[in-house]
Parts: structure tokens; sequence; C-alpha cells
């Protein structure tokens, strides 16, 4: 069976992938592609297990070859979309019990496709929560474009990272048409339609546009990870898209620090532990603002009590922040009281279910369709049967005006 779509994801089109990367996938995907024998075999990497999360710290893992969408190819093809980790980005972020983002690479690259676009989402996403990332073992081309738009990028002794390029494949497979008795004739509209076909051999005017395109790419690739801070663009495209491991990876300028992935978790623990303490000692402590339908009311939160000590950073991440369940809780309430508005001020201010609950139960029975307008005369009557309760002849009379 043939995967034509896989073939033009693979052919004719630029990758920011490593190169012995491509060849795996290449001879992977060979036997599908009616190319056997024609691509050195090799066996897929296994996946690794991923660490659970330390508290407060949110582990992204971007494992495996990166493409824009996996068309339904999910981690046993060893792909992962750039689509997926934008969902775990944005969940991150909206995870009030979330202080940091660690971004765990371990991804020889892939497509062009989509992975700029995503690089900047990092780096917005480091101006909200600080976001870290570790090349635990490889971050190379695309995996190091999203690395690189970390605020910290860390490297295990053995990493890999670096291989700052891009590269095209065209396979002409017209030899072993012939041989199998196969000859292609294209019917075309347009000059260009049959470019890059794998049952013709690559014109030179069609090498040149693949080339014109690889070198956009590899402008784009320059200047994304410039904008990054840590080198410049002259001094990237100087790296004619080496390797680099370990220390030299530091030395080079592309990474930070090596350490282990147990020692960066510590680390951003300990970054993050004042950050957290203090933002949300503040969020607890304002006095926040929120409207009703008749007026505004000022509704002071709790305060917590003065810290003289900042408290290891698991346990004041784990203290200090509202978790998810709860933070799930707080939002639904708000949006089926109608006022999703609020739920960002009730977040920030870590206010209890209960007391979100309270709030805006009082707020609806203040509301037109809920107020009811009985004397406490008519109450005091106490009536006997259904027909007397004054409430029941309130419902039946607002059914009559409907």
């Amino acid at each position: 069976m043939l995967y034509p779509h896989l073939a033009g994801r693979l052919f004719g089109v630029p990758l920011l992938i490593h190169r012995p990367k491509l060849d795996v996938i290449l001879s992977v995907m060979a036997p599908r592609f009616g190319l056997d024998g024609t691509l050195p075999q090799a066996a897929l990497p296994s996946s690794r297990p991923v660490a659970s999360p330390t508290p407060g710290i949110a582990i992204l893992p971007i494992h495996g070859s990166l493409v824009r969408r996996t068309l339904g190819m999910e981690a046993e093809s060893g792909l992962l979309s750039y689509q997926a980790i934008q969902v775990g980005l944005a969940a991150a972020l909206a995870d009030p019990s979330v202080a940091g983002i660690l971004l765990d690479v371990d991804s020889p690259g892939g497509e062009a496709g989509g992975v700029f676009d995503l690089a900047d989402r990092i780096v917005a996403a480091a101006k909200i929560k600080p976001v870290w990332a570790i090349a635990n073992e490889s971050a190379f081309s695309a995996a190091y474009a999203l690395a690189s738009a970390a605020s910290r990028l860390v490297v295990t002794r053995t990493a890999g990272i670096g291989s700052v390029g891009v590269i095209a494949m065209h396979i002409d497979q017209s030899g072993m048409d012939a041989k199998a008795g196969l000859q292609y004739t294209p019917i075309v509209a347009g000059a260009h339609k049959n470019d890059l076909s794998p049952h013709t051999a690559i014109t030179d005017e069609a090498r040149a546009m693949l080339q014109a395109e690889v070198d956009r790419l590899y402008g784009l690739f320059i200047d994304t990870v410039a904008s990054h801070g840590r080198l410049s663009a002259d001094a990237l495209r100087a790296t004619e898209a080496g390797l680099y491991f370990g220390d030299a990876a530091v030395t080079a300028g592309l990474a930070d620090a090596v350490a282990t992935f147990d020692d960066t978790l510590a680390e951003m623990a300990d970054f993050l532990t004042p950050r957290t303490v203090q933002r949300l000692a503040a969020a607890r402590a304002e006095v926040v603002v929120l409207p009703t339908s008749c007026s505004e009311k000022e509704i002071p939160m709790t305060q917590p009590e003065p810290q003289t000590e900042i408290p290891d950073a698991p346990a004041a991440v784990q203290q200090m922040t509202m978790g998810y369940a709860d933070a799930v809780e707080v939002a639904e309430l708000c949006q089926l009281a109608g006022v999703p508005e609020r739920t960002a001020s009730y977040l920030a201010a870590q206010t209890p279910v209960a007391n979100v609950r309270r709030t805006l139960l009082a707020l609806r029975a203040d509301g037109p369709e809920i107020t009811s307008h009985l004397t406490p005369e008519a109450m005091a009557a106490k009536p006997e049967a259904l027909k007397d309760n004054p409430l029941i002849a309130q419902a039946r009379a607002r059914a009559g005006k409907d």
C-alpha cells in the first residue's frame, strides 16, 4: 500500500530535521512508498517514559519527530504535532496550579510548517509564566527553534543541540520505474506543475526553485532563533548547522547551562518559590471589584497570615495555589451564573470554591428572574394547601402572563 500523503511531506519539501533521523524515517517508510531496498535500513528509537511533574511545574514533553499535524498517526508512529504542543502549552498557562513550565525536549526536529509560529507562542507564554527548556537528550533543528524560545535552556551532559539549518530531499525513482516496466507521462497545465516529481529527474529550474525556498526558510530559522537573544544571526550562520553536545553547546552560546533533568527541576522550583509566594500573597491581599446588576460592590478577599520565611518550593507551590479541579469548578460556576468575566478575579485571588458559590448564589437571588416580591405578611399566613401557597400563586401568575 502506498502513502502519497506521507511521501508529499518527506520529498520535495524543506525540513528542519537532523539528517540521520531523516534517514531513519525514510528507511522505515520506504517499503510503504514502494521503494524496498533503495534506502538504508534502521530501527526506530524506543520511546522514553515521562517523569512525574514536580508540584507547581508543568512538564511539557516534546519527544519525537515534529509535524504540523499528525493526521491520526499519534505517538505510536514517533510523531508529535505542533498543534498538540500548543494545546499543552495553553493548558499549562490556564492552570492556576502551574507556576512554571519546563519543556522536556528530545527531538531531531521535523517539518518547517508551523514551527516558527509555535516558537513565537512559547516566547509569549514566557511573559506570562516562566518557561524553561532542557535538551534531554536532543534538540536539533526545529526542536532547537522551540527550545531556544524558552527563557532558560539547559542541556544534559550527553545531549546534543543545534543543527540550525534546512534540508530538502528529492528522490528520482525513474530508473526503478523503467526496470519495473513503468513509464509516467505527465499531462499538465502550467510549466512547473510537474516539478519535483519522483518519476523524473529534477531539472535545473526545479532545483533552483527548491533551493530558493530552503534559503528562505533558513533565513526565517536564523532570524527566529536570533530573536531569542543567545546568539546573533551572523553567529548562528557561522555554526553551519553543526551539532553541539554538552559543555560545547554552552561554550558556543547555544545553551545556558549543563545539568541533569532532576537538577533542572530543583533549580526551577527554587526560582519559582519567591515569585509564586509573592504573586499569590499580593493577589489575595487585593480588594477585587465585582460588578453586579445593581451597583459596584467591593468584596475584600481573605488575606493570608504574614510569612517571615519562604517555605520549600514544592510545598509553597502546593499550599499557595488553587488546585486544577477547584479552578475548573470556579470557571463553571461563573459560566452558569452568567458572569464568566469574574473567573479571572476569583482565580487571581484564590477565592475558595464555597465562597464563590455563595457569592454567585446571592447575586442570582438578587436577579429579576428569581427575586420574590411577596410580603412578610403573606408568608406568615402559613397556607395548608398548595392552592393557597403564595409561591405557587406567584408562579401560576407568571405562567399566565407568558
